[in-house]
């Protein structure tokens, strides 16, 4: 009851996201045992499942991520009961702002406002030439993507070949042999161009963070100078809190402000003021529907019956399972 009324009294909630408020549409989270996608690519020989997403090994060798990018590619543009309830607060006038940790783009398509919106680690909504800069929507690399086949920059192909004198071959050298590498100045009149390979066009990379990156700037600037004086409530919904800075936004915000933490299993390193525990989809609805708002989503069903009880030797941490029905 607690939950509730904070939920109903508080205008201005600062809502942190993780992969959890995802997995309900198939989308895999990351540090689950067997069905996290970080144990999904053991089979990938690496020291750490995580360098899939290192910077430096991506530009050293982006084969590796593109492997396993159609995994963890959106397939969807369908949301989660989740996402509907952090749309409802900003219906409702009192979501301060959206912090995802997730790259899925889902709150975009749930209604989230961009204003309301912080994407901490990116999204596949653009993606850039890690050449040149070039950026273009995420949809044009998708195939590349799915096929798991390194997509290359447009734009530098195009400067490339047209920086390469029209209708010029090789010549040889001086001695006879033919030269390896294509100069500028060892071309003569030809008007066969087949051969011609792009070896420095630069790599596009979807536009989420890798680790050894900057998280966008927005991120800073909200939490400090917009959110950080005047937030009256917290919610952590579906995430570990392992991956830093994010996992600091919490300790970052004021003390006097509530906390709630919304996921399947409690967050051992961090002391929330309420542990609402299960599945997410199935908390936020029971939620909703104990502070007398209509949740509408197609995955919560009409007669959804929630048993909630106060977990033993806590005073603080309810577990949430749903009634089967009869």
């Amino acid at each position: 009851e607690d939950a509730i009324s904070l939920l109903k009294k508080s205008n201005y909630i600062v809502v942190l996201t993780g992969a959890g408020i995802s997995t309900s549409l198939g989308i895999p989270d990351f540090r689950s045992k067997e069905t996290g996608l970080y144990s999904q690519l053991e089979h990938l020989g690496l020291s750490d499942p995580q360098e899939v997403f290192d910077i430096e090994l991506f530009r050293e060798d982006p084969s590796i991520f593109y492997s396993v990018a159609k995994d963890i590619l959106p397939s969807t543009n369908r949301f989660s009961p989740t996402h509907a309830f952090i749309n409802l607060l900003q219906e409702k006038g009192k979501l301060l702002t959206n912090f995802t940790q997730n790259i899925d783009n889902l709150e975009g398509h749930a209604g989230i406002l961009p204003e309301k919106l912080i994407q901490c680690h990116g999204s596949f909504a653009t993606a850039s030439c890690m050449e040149c800069g070039y950026k273009v929507k995420g949809e044009e690399i998708y195939k590349d993507l799915k096929a798991g086949r390194i997509a290359h920059c447009d734009r530098c192909i195009r400067q490339l070949r047209q920086a390469r004198p029209a209708g010029l071959k090789r010549k040889r050298s001086s001695n006879g042999t033919s030269s390896s590498k294509r100069r500028k100045n060892d071309y003569e009149d030809s008007s066969d161009s087949e051969g011609y390979e792009i070896t420095v066009a630069g790599v596009m990379k979807p536009d989420i963070t890798f680790f050894g990156e900057d998280l966008p700037a927005t991120f800073h600037e909200r939490l400090v100078k917009h959110d950080k004086d005047v937030v009256d409530l917290v919610l952590v919904i579906g995430t570990s809190l392992k991956v830093a800075p994010v996992s600091e936004v919490v300790g970052f915000l004021p003390p006097n402000v509530p906390q709630l933490y919304i996921s399947r299993t409690p967050c051992s390193h961090v002391n929330f003021d309420v542990d609402l525990l299960g599945d997410c989809d199935i908390v936020v609805a029971e939620l909703c529907k104990r502070a007398g708002w209509q949740l509408y989503h197609e995955m919560v069903p009409k007669n959804q019956a929630i048993d909630v009880q106060l977990q033993d030797g806590y005073e603080s941490r309810y577990l949430f399972k749903k009634v089967p029905l009869a």
